[in-house]
């Protein structure tokens, strides 16, 4: 699991959306906290590809500069648990926890929790 989150990260860094969304099942569901504070009716959540797609594309094209630097990894064969500094020019770094959850390889739910 531990090459999974490694390729989660490089394609999220190289903005690769079709990389990236091949990690995930097709109904995948996502919690975050900047999608509750950018579409407060989502409550913070969203499920499948397409509305993945959609909400990192909206944050590559208004953050060119997003990056995550991974700080800590911790996996078994059910869940991924990522520690990493999102940073984008111009504002503070923000420390961030993520949650992946796999099955058959592939990601079926992910939650962001930032410090």
């Amino acid at each position: 699991m531990e090459d999974l989150a490694l390729n989660w990260l490089a394609a999220f860094n190289a903005k690769d959306l079709n990389k990236l969304l091949s990690l995930y099942q097709e109904n995948a569901k996502h919690y975050s906290p900047k999608l509750k504070l950018r579409n407060p009716e989502s409550d913070g959540f969203i499920s499948g590809k397409l509305a993945l797609r959609i909400w990192w594309k909206d944050a590559f094209d208004r953050l060119p500069t997003l990056s995550y630097v991974l700080v800590k990894l911790t996996a078994n064969n059910a869940r991924v648990f990522m520690e990493y500094i999102r940073k984008v020019e111009g504002e503070p770094e923000l420390f961030v926890a993520e949650v992946l959850e796999v099955e058959n390889g592939e990601i079926v739910a992910s939650r962001v929790y930032h410090g």
